[in-house]
């Protein structure tokens, strides 16, 4: 008897290492709050964000992160310049460094806008921390929500963040369950012992 009482034991507490190592180190868990990123991302879905794709220096261009915009919030957009580019926005179309860059993420955006631009004409030396500089000064991340007509991101609010602010990279989208195949469904189930945490993403109206 207490041989199997120590054994529960010892599969409780490796299964408690394993989901504060998992929590610390590896994923979280978030649940989307606002439309900043709709439609590619939807308010009330969850995603599953890996915080190991900081550590690995796993983040680029187009990569949907999430970092901390203040002690208690955290925001989720997209990014769009890293350390060095040169970005600029002109007639609705971006360019970096000196190339068109296609968003095809934008398309429904675009198509169902209420202004002349979905985004407006803006340089890198125009927004906040960029210390005048034309293109992006190290250790600091352009970033823009999909939503570009209510988000609050680098061209409103924020301007250029810290690569310290980053949590990472949002790696999986699993709620609601019916927008998704049985494959992500089972890796979900598998999660959900993470501890989901709210995006609070503030919306300009």
């Amino acid at each position: 008897m207490n041989k199997e009482i120590k054994e529960w034991f010892l599969a409780i507490l490796t299964a408690v290492i394993m989901m504060i190592f998992i929590h610390t180190f590896l994923f979280l868990s978030y649940s989307i709050s606002g439309d900043s990123m709709y439609p590619t991302l939807k308010d009330h879905e969850k995603v599953i964000v890996s915080k190991i794709s900081k550590t690995l220096n796993d983040i680029d261009r187009g990569d949907i992160i999430v970092f901390h915009a203040t002690k208690n919030k955290d925001y989720v957009k997209r990014l769009i310049g890293v350390p060095g580019d040169k970005v600029v926005y002109q007639d609705d179309v971006l360019y970096i460094n000196d190339k068109k860059i296609e968003e095809e993420y934008l398309k429904e955006n675009r198509e169902n806008k209420t202004n002349n631009l979905l985004t407006e004409d803006f340089t890198v030396d125009t927004l906040e921390h960029s210390n005048g500089s034309k293109t992006i000064p190290n250790g600091k991340y352009l970033v823009l929500g999909d939503n570009r007509e209510v988000s609050m991101d680098s061209r409103r609010g924020l301007g250029l963040i810290n690569k310290e602010q980053v949590v990472g990279k949002v790696s999986l989208r699993f709620y609601p369950f019916n927008r998704y195949k049985l494959s992500v469904l089972i890796v979900s189930i598998s999660l959900r012992f993470l501890l989901p945490k709210d995006f609070d993403d503030n919306m300009i109206l």
